[in-house]
């Protein structure tokens, strides 16, 4: 079933209202719970793959490709196991410590190359190894296959960290990591340099998206698009820059990294959603997909015509 897959930021505070994306969600069928919203969203560029490749795999392989690295110069080669390492400001209150509102930072190339190296510096032998990505991203790699279970940190935003943070057999290794690199982090000579920039200093580290490492990214007959982490593995692009989908198959993902109503919705919504919204009246696809925290609407043909819904202020859809 041909399908456009649309994921945006619910959790934003600013609540800015977004016409015809409320009206598409009045119209659409009642929503389906979402426990991994990449997974589904994969599904629709690579209906008959075997697998998805983890989030961390993805990203790390298709920089290494684009930079044409190969892991043995990097000393990836040997790794069983590779999760990415977003850096965080935490913020700590009276008992407890919760990742804030804008709790996800980003580094500068430059600012992850220095980490890195002194992250390796650091825990040479340890059988762990950091990697600086071209964009600035962080992956670390493992000398064994870790049996954790991980939370993207997008989902923790705003919340007490403490539900979310690693389960399972080798969830005791990461948390020790978590703790290391906490005080690592502390009094950074890299942090230093970003008060004195205003910037937010980078106070922990979030560990998630791990698996395997791959050689080489599975072949999809689909189009990605917008800016996520993942999906931009397969794009090959970090902003909403692409060339136009396959006729023959349409099925496609944007991955919005804004929250609706705001400039950038607009820009999105002007490249993408509405030209989504005339395939389907066209018949080019068979169902629209609107993404958001943990719920999916799913908007067909036949339920553009229910132009009774009332329509309501987004946000209110996914609370």
């Amino acid at each position: 079933m041909s399908s456009q897959y649309f994921r945006f930021v619910a959790h934003d505070t600013s609540r800015l209202r977004a016409p015809l994306l409320e009206r598409l969600i009045a119209r659409a069928d009642d929503w389906a719970p979402v426990a991994d919203w990449r997974a589904e969203a994969f599904r629709v560029i690579a209906p008959q793959a075997a697998r998805m490749p983890a989030v961390a795999a993805a990203a790390l392989c298709a920089d290494r490709a684009a930079a044409d690295t190969p892991a043995v110069d990097t000393g990836e080669a040997d790794a069983a196991w590779v999760c990415v390492a977003t850096p965080v400001h935490y913020v700590a209150e009276m008992t407890r410590v919760r990742l804030g509102q804008h709790g996800i930072l980003s580094l500068t190339p430059a600012e992850a190359d220095t980490l890195a190296a002194d992250f390796n510096r650091v825990w040479k032998g340890s059988g762990i190894r950091m990697t600086a990505a071209r964009s600035g991203q962080l992956f670390c790699t493992f000398d064994r296959e870790m049996q954790v279970e991980t939370r993207d940190p997008e989902d923790v935003l705003g919340r007490h960290i403490e539900e979310y943070l690693p389960a399972g057999a080798d969830s005791g290794r990461l948390k020790q990591l978590i703790s290391e690199t906490e005080m690592w982090l502390f009094g950074h000579e890299a942090n230093r340099a970003r008060t004195r920039l205003g910037a937010s200093v980078v106070n922990g580290l979030w560990f998630w998206g791990g698996g395997a490492p791959i050689a080489s990214l599975p072949n999809v007959p689909g189009w990605a698009a917008g800016d996520d982490l993942f999906f931009n593995a397969f794009s090959g692009l970090t902003d909403a820059e692409r060339v136009p989908p396959d006729e023959k198959f349409p099925s496609g993902v944007v991955a919005a990294g804004c929250a609706p109503g705001s400039e950038s919705w607009q820009v999105l919504e002007s490249r993408w959603l509405r030209p989504a919204l005339v395939e389907l009246r066209a018949g080019r696809i068979e169902r629209l997909q609107l993404s958001g925290a943990d719920r999916c609407f799913t908007l067909t043909a036949r339920g553009l015509r229910r132009i009774w819904r009332r329509e309501k202020p987004w946000w209110e859809s996914f609370e």
